[in-house]
């Protein structure tokens, strides 16, 4: 209960309002215990408030009396005042939940704690009142009243009572500002007839006192109603009905409760108080309200897609219903039905029909079906597959039969054959056996005929390999060829049985959902380690108990809470029912080491917490759902027919192809293995995390007294125990953000273990097997773990749209892409491995980029203290502020790169041995990645080196030297020399590479000076292995050759312009020595410093002998990639500090000096270059500002790209409750950001083109049997096969940009954005203006040069 007015603060109110006695000696008493609903009593209320607040007397039909004291303004006043009134920063509603919890009930409370105003509790006051006459009317018409008693009643008893003085001062000021006196109104009774019968009567006070509460109830649910999204779901209002806003918005006229007249006041005075003109729609975030509320829409449809499922899952078949049944009834109240049209889809009941289907439950079905025809949807294949379930789960009766017989003339009827609804449906566990089984009750002889899947491309640059495709069905004996069969080369050397000992080891790890590995940290252990580990382990089990004791409690109290809310509305609760309690204690346990193992400088946000264990718990679910839906076993039948393919290679198809054929082979039982796993939405996540991070905060203790050695042993009840995690706060940027801590106690513990291993969640390790093709953008990667196609952040969903809407074959480029470098198996190179953990251990070295552990930072001088006396300046104390920042920057930087490297070489090791696989995806542009983020071969050149083939081919006869040039390519030292030179100075220096090999940390370390030194010392090994052997041609080599692009973006810049000069420039033509861009554009730099310098400007003369090529390569590297000016003078700036001759003074001037120099000379030499990067920056500014609508555009390849970049803002959520809030940033229905969107188009076409680039050679070189991995725009492969690869890679960039690739963009962006005819006004005003420049840019293609493309098929140094 509300105890919201105490005994002093209701003396404090009635010793203010001191109103005087009455002609008639009527007295006025005070109700403290409820409310009434008597009119007359509600005008006292009334009076109250407006002398409260002081707001201006409301127009009534018997006027208040004159208050001379109050301090109400005028009505020219209170306009003045709305003119200069501010907008304000809306205030987010805050609620106080209470719970009581008995043995027979539970009861909860939701009080909204906000500032109410006037207008909406006197518009609920009236409305109340003008309900109570009408009662009271209707009463007397049925005559329930006898006699004229109330109308013989003295009109001055009617009149509001009049408050002589209002002394605001001596009311308790604490009461007006927390507003607590609202929740318990004091009601002022007159002396009529029905107020004495009330008191008279306790079960009439009793009456009324159930009936505010109420009414209270009411107006809470109505502010927490209002945080839920209207969808358009609102019931419109009749005519006569008073629109419920805040009470204290507007002071209600009085009403005369006698006064016959009350229909005209209805009449004539409602419209007055409730009339609102329409707002203008204002939002930072949607163009219009209708795609706001669309937006909104489109989250509420995600979210109970969602629901659904888990509800079915959770075999709460009654929530589903009951929440289908509810969004059903707003639907019908909706206010715009237009909006709510697709809300409730087919699909949405499909969930549902196969979860009683599941329980044999028909009568559900008949149920649902009326439902279906009152909503007007039509059954489609999956509703009639839901159907021949449900019966085939009963009894064969005679009516049973008759029913599988109508439903099948019933859907034969409206189009749908049995093949195609077997064809089309997605089954899980049995259904399908169970349809199938039904349907040969009626026609035993029915066999489905599946539909087989489409295997070729549909893209002009790709459909010549259609030709090695065999048609679904055809004989495979057929697959005799060696020339057909090359495809399978880089697969070959694993035997079935290996392969499916792999795929064991990988499920087990998967199904566990991590792997702990011993860590290569070298640490000395403490004395009382073995002490410390006891009593963590005693500490875990404790724990364990715990974490499942408040599981418990906490969701039978959110059961508790379900049960008295009703059913039409999605909860936590729900989600949180979906796994057993032992998983959830797992995944706390997880966490809380992870937590307690943190570092000093970072820890994890409040926020971030939530959305990680919630990630967490939504990863365990879909791994257990494939557990009991029979997908794990599916998979496990197709692996093991894939690896009889790898075992035989008599196989002429792709990893994507051979996937399609065996699933398509095994449809005639089991689940369906296409189905899309839909992510749990973000805010559903962030509400199950929540509740975890509430046990982790709440119930893990830890006993402070635990370290001490000679501590007595005390029982659980008489420690002290204290929580084990805190928060704290903490500024990041200009936010303040709340990070999770564990207790020092804690984090002593887990040093003094010293555990010594590692642990790492199962989707972020290399795969033990060849890695599930990609056949569908939902299915591949990780065998059982869920692997995302595309990297995106998750408002993103406009790509996904564009992905599904689109043809599937124009995705198989990129997915087959994705494939071939998941299929390459990897191995570790152990004899650099150990060479690098060796510098590791020993403290690493700054010089060979091995991270150094943050201890080694030397410490800062002895602070200064600002004593009288002693001198010390501000600016010297400011200076040490400063630079202890800047340590304390310093030590986080490296220790974040010490775990990393510690991560790195912990994984390699427990690699070292085996083989390994790593899946792939990619981001939004195309560009791809490795899964894995720890162990791949991207990355710095301490990663890369660590990395060899498994596979191991024959040198050949070229294969020696491409290893020299390879290694000489490493170092940097000859990039302006032909390949002869380079090969020529490694038959020099070989002595030094044998020394490197040989003596890598005592010798010379001639590798030590490269520019890649890891990558060289590798490479020095692998020769001087070649050196000594007898046959170098016959060498089984293991290691990656690379042939790296030349600025391969301004190569695309080039080739798209046809820009000759720059195609020179970029080594797109041949050459007899490899032209540097960079140096060249030193020399355009230097030539113009020179001529500053001789004219007299300062900071040229301070450049002389600076301007080097090392120090703009990486601006000119990025120009094309979008870099800004500020960006470039940093780029710059750093390279000046690292050089040690240049003054540090002029560091900043230089920078901003060769900035713009390095800016100039590249628009002189690059001018198509330009003209194409400026018509993509003016295309992206117009599309975003004049549309509002993201940049998208279609890759050569078919796939379909959307930038991700809109105008957010920082929204409240509410951290408690139980209805999962359906709002979601979604980035098709919201405003882009332009300056985003125009700034990153250019650099991102141009990465989806080299992305396209790279598939089509690693497509070919798959069909040729060469072994292809891509960094990007480097491309590696075997020493043996690097000439096919040249040959390839140079064949696909000619093929690439031989297609009309800016036509086709600017056909597909006038389609897509271009306004028409009769959208323009021709009023001459600045949208029209803006919206006729649009058409007009997107038509204006950049002119091209006469570069002749072909000419790169004969460039030495294109790729090398």
């Amino acid at each position: 209960m509300y105890r919201l007015l105490s005994s002093n603060r209701a003396a404090a109110m009635h010793k203010v309002l001191r109103a005087p006695p009455t002609a008639n000696g009527t007295t006025t008493a005070c109700c403290d215990c409820g409310g009434t609903f008597a009119s007359q009593n509600f005008v006292h209320y009334q009076q109250y408030y407006q002398m409260l607040y002081r707001q201006m007397p409301a127009i009534t039909a018997t006027p208040f009396a004159h208050r001379p004291q109050t301090t109400a303004p005028t009505q020219t006043e209170a306009e003045s005042h709305g003119k200069k009134k501010r907008l304000r920063k809306p205030r987010y509603a805050k609620y106080v939940e209470l719970l009581e919890v008995t043995e027979q009930t539970a009861s909860e409370r939701k009080s909204r704690v906000k500032r109410l105003k006037s207008k909406k509790l006197a518009e609920f006051i009236q409305k109340t009142q003008m309900q109570i006459l009408e009662k009271r009317a209707r009463e007397e018409k049925r005559g329930l009243k006898k006699g004229k008693v109330g109308l013989e009643l003295d009109m001055s008893q009617r009149q509001p009572v009049e408050y002589q003085k209002i002394d605001m001062e001596a009311l308790d000021g604490s009461i007006l500002e927390s507003g607590i006196y609202d929740d318990r109104p004091l009601l002022f009774f007159g002396k009529d007839e029905y107020t004495k019968q009330i008191i008279a009567s306790p079960e009439e006070v009793q009456n009324i006192l159930k009936s505010f509460h109420n009414f209270r109830d009411i107006i809470e649910s109505m502010g927490s109603e209002q945080q839920e999204a209207d969808f358009g779901l609102s019931a419109p209002k009749p005519a006569d009905e008073l629109e419920v806003v805040d009470p204290f918005e507007t002071i209600e006229p009085y009403i005369n409760p006698l006064d016959k007249s009350s229909p005209a006041v209805t009449a004539v005075v409602v419209p007055n108080v409730t009339a609102k003109s329409k707002k203008r729609f204002k939002s930072k975030v949607h163009v219009n309200e209708e795609q706001e509320r669309l937006s909104k829409q489109r989250a509420l449809q995600i979210n109970l897609h969602t629901y659904l499922n888990v509800c079915v899952s959770a075999n709460m078949l009654s929530r589903a219903l009951s929440t289908i049944i509810a969004y059903r009834s707003r639907i019908k109240k909706s206010s715009s039905p237009r909006l709510t049209e697709g809300l409730l889809t087919i699909d949405l009941y499909n969930i549902l029909l196969h979860g009683y289907a599941g329980k044999g439950s028909f009568e559900r079905f008949e149920d649902m079906f009326k439902l279906l025809e009152e909503d007007g949807l039509t059954f489609n294949e999956q509703t009639y597959a839901a159907i021949f379930e449900c019966l085939g789960r009963l009894e064969p009766d005679e009516q049973n039969q008759h029913k599988l017989t109508q439903y099948i003339s019933q859907a034969e009827d409206e189009g749908f054959t049995l093949n195609q609804i077997m064809d089309k449906s997605k089954f899980v566990a049995d259904q399908r056996d169970i349809a199938l089984d039904a349907l040969r009750r009626i026609r035993p002889n029915f066999t489905p005929v599946y539909v087989p899947p489409l295997l070729g491309y549909d893209n002009e640059l790709l459909n010549h390999l259609n030709d090695h495709v065999l048609p679904v069905g055809a004989d495979t004996e057929a697959r005799t060829t060696d020339a057909d069969c090359a495809i399978m080369n880089s697969k070959r050397g694993y035997s079935k049985a290996k392969l499916e000992q792999l795929a064991r080891d990988q499920l087990k790890v998967e199904l566990d959902g991590c792997i702990t590995i011993k860590s290569i940290e070298k640490t000395k252990e403490f004395a009382n380690a073995d002490k410390c580990r006891e009593r963590l382990k005693e500490l875990e089990q404790s724990w364990r108990k715990q974490i499942s004791t408040a599981i418990v409690r906490d969701l039978n109290t959110l059961r508790a809470q379900v049960r008295f809310k009703p059913h039409g509305y999605m909860n936590y609760y729900t989600y949180l029912k979906s796994l057993d309690t032992a998983h959830f204690a797992d995944i706390l346990i997880k966490e809380l080491y992870k937590l307690g193992e943190g570092s000093e400088t970072f820890s994890p946000t409040v926020g971030q917490l939530y959305k990680e264990l919630g990630e967490k718990v939504q990863q365990r679910y879909q791994i257990e759902q494939k557990k009991h839906n029979g997908t794990l076993e599916k998979v496990g039948e197709i692996y093991s027919s894939y690896c009889d393919l790898w075992d035989s290679g008599n196989n002429q198809d792709n990893a994507r192809q051979a996937w399609q054929r065996l699933v398509h082979e095994q449809r005639e039982s089991g689940p369906s293995m296409d189905l899309p796993e839909v992510p749990w939405p973000s805010n559903v996540l962030a509400g199950v995390g929540r509740f975890l991070y509430n046990i982790l905060m709440r119930d893990i203790k830890i006993d402070p007294h635990i370290m001490r050695q000679k501590s007595k042993l005390k029982t659980t009840s008489s420690q002290n125990l204290l929580p084990a995690f805190y928060t704290l706060f903490r500024n990041q940027g200009r936010l303040v953000k709340e990070e999770v801590k564990p207790h020092p106690v804690l984090s002593r513990l887990l040093r003094g273990s010293r555990q010594q291993t590692l642990t790492f969640d199962s989707n972020l390790v290399p795969m033990l097997c060849p890695p599930q093709p990609w056949s569908t953008p939902h299915n591949g990667g990780y065998l059982l773990n869920k692997s995302e196609l595309i990297r995106l952040p998750h408002q993103a969903i406009q790509q996904w749209e564009r992905i599904r809407a689109s043809n599937p074959q124009h995705l198989y480029p990129a997915l087959d892409s994705l494939n071939q470098l998941a299929s390459v198996p990897w191995r570790v190179n152990t004899q650099l491995l150990d060479v690098i953990i060796e510098v590791f251990q020993n403290g690493g070295d700054a010089k060979l980029d091995v991270p150094q552990p943050p201890t080694s930072l030397p410490p800062l001088p002895t602070l200064l203290k600002n004593s009288e006396g002693s001198g010390v300046s501000n600016a010297d104390l400011a200076k040490q502020f400063r630079e202890k920042l800047g340590h304390r920057r310093k030590k986080a930087e490296m220790y974040s790169l010490w775990c990393d490297a510690l991560y790195r070489l912990s994984l390699a090791q427990h690699y070292r041995d085996k083989v390994f696989w790593l899946p792939h995806n990619m981001d939004f542009r195309g560009r791809v990645y490795p899964v894995p983020p720890h162990l791949n071969h991207l990355g710095s050149d301490l990663a890369r080196s660590m990395l060899i083939f498994d596979q191991a081919q024959p040198l050949g006869v070229d294969g020696f030297s491409w290893l020299k040039l390879h290694c000489i390519n490493l170092t940097g030292l000859k990039k302006r020399d032909s390949v002869r030179e380079r090969l020529l100075y490694a038959e020099e220096i070989m002595p030094e590479i044998l020394d490197s090999a040989d003596n890598p940390l005592t010798g010379g370390m001639w590798w030590a000076k490269s520019d890649a030194p890891w990558q060289t010392l590798g490479c020095c090994m692998e020769i001087a292995n070649v050196y000594r052997s007898p046959d170098p041609a016959a060498y089984m080599s293991r290691f990656p050759i690379h042939q790296d692009g030349s600025c391969n973006g301004l190569q695309h810049y080039a080739a798209l312009g046809r820009d000759k000069a720059g195609a020179y420039s970029v080594n797109l033509a041949p050459s007899p020595i490899p032209q540097d861009v960079y140096s060249a554009v030193a020399t355009l730099v230097e030539r113009g410093r020179k001529a500053d310098a001789q004219n007299g400007l300062h900071v040229a003369e301070a450049l002389a002998g600076f301007v080097r090529r090392k120090v703009i390569k990486q601006t000119v590297m990025t120009t094309v990639y979008g870099v800004t000016r500020y960006g470039a003078r940093l780029q710059i700036a750093r390279q000046l500090k690292d050089i040690d001759d240049f003054p540090k003074d002029w560091v900043w001037p230089a920078s901003t000096y060769l900035t713009t120099k390095t800016f100039e000379s590249l628009r002189e030499m690059f001018t198509s270059t330009r003209e194409i990067q400026d018509w993509f920056t003016e295309c992206a500014r117009l599309i975003s500002g004049v549309c509002s609508q993201n940049v998208e555009w279609i890759t050569p390849l078919g796939l379909p790209v959307v930038q991700p970049y809109n105008r957010q803002e920082i929204k409240h959520t509410s951290r408690t409750g139980l209805r999962v809030n359906a709002n979601m940033s979604m980035d098709m229905y919201e405003r882009p950001n332009i300056l985003k969107q125009k700034n990153a188009f250019p650099p991102n076409f141009i990465h989806s083109l080299d992305s396209s680039h790279m598939m089509l050679t690693s497509l070919h070189c798959e069909r040729k049997g060469i072994t292809f991995v891509s960094v990007h725009d480097c491309f590696w492969t075997h020493a043996c096969t690097v000439p096919e690869l040249n040959r390839s890679c140079r064949e696909q960039f000619v093929a690439l940009h031989s297609q009309p690739i800016l036509e086709q963009l600017s056909d597909f962006m006038r389609n897509t954005y271009s306004f028409k005819d009769n959208d323009f006004t021709n009023d001459g005003s600045v949208e029209d203006l803006s919206k006729r420049q649009l058409n007009r840019t997107l038509k204006q293609l950049p002119q091209k040069g006469d570069f002749e493309l072909r000419n790169v098929l004969d460039s030495i140094y294109f790729f090398s």
